[in-house]
């Protein structure tokens, strides 16, 4: 156990304290909002929010702009869900929740699609936004990409496309979750946030269980009413 701990803190050497205490605090705000959202309570995204915003922060230092871009995006949704679940909830906690019909599978891809290449625009064009903002000396092409801009590029659609269906309270958000979530388990220890990808390892616990019980719910009352 020891050796495990040595390990996860040898990965935070010269990071600075601050980004460490944000990382930590983040961590901690994502796990409750998840627990929420698998309980469908609305409190998941004034909890996410806080997880959200200090993520934005922490990967715009790291100059992760895929994961950045996407916990921005996870901000200004979570404001739009908690609008439709207040209008939505049964006892201005909990709400009711559906499955996928053939207006949310097409939105579904227009989503996914905008947002993998929106990200791999950014990458495109990240000499130029690592460089400050400046052209001088700056060449783009895509040689300069490297194995995480494409998997963060795709990452971020699964989990964009979880995000929306989430707002509208379709079961199926959590088998994307599921699925981003194991994907970035690996990424996130490549760029050495050990703490991140435990989160999502825990994420991807939850996912699995917070599945079984919305289905549960999806299904009871079609199950009191046939008897």
């Amino acid at each position: 156990m020891n050796l495990i701990f040595d390990w996860i803190f040898a990965q935070y050497q010269g990071v600075p304290t601050h980004l460490i205490y944000v990382e930590v605090i983040g961590v901690f705000f994502g796990l409750i909002s998840v627990i929420f959202s698998k309980n469908r309570n609305i409190w998941v995204y004034p909890t996410g929010i806080i997880n959200t915003v200090l993520f934005v922060y922490l990967l715009w230092e790291g100059r992760l702009f895929g994961d950045m871009l996407i916990n921005a995006y996870y901000t200004i949704m979570s404001i739009y869900g908690w609008i439709l679940w207040a209008k939505n909830s049964k006892d201005a906690i909990h709400v009711e929740i559906s499955q996928m019909n053939s207006y949310d599978t097409k939105i579904m891809v227009v989503l996914s699609l905008l947002s993998w290449f929106f990200v791999m625009g950014v990458y495109y064009f990240k000499p130029y936004i690592s460089n400050h903002f400046s052209w001088e000396g700056i060449e783009l092409g895509f040689y300069h990409f490297v194995w995480t801009d494409w998997v963060d590029a795709t990452t971020t659609a699964i989990f964009l496309v979880g995000m929306w269906l989430m707002a509208r309270r379709k079961i199926e958000n959590w088998i994307f979750w599921i699925i981003g979530n194991v994907i970035s388990i690996p990424l996130y220890m490549y760029k050495n946030l050990i703490l991140t990808a435990l989160q999502y390892l825990v994420f991807t616990i939850i996912a699995i269980l917070a599945y079984q019980e919305w289905k549960k719910n999806l299904y009871k009352p079609q199950a009191l009413a046939s008897e």
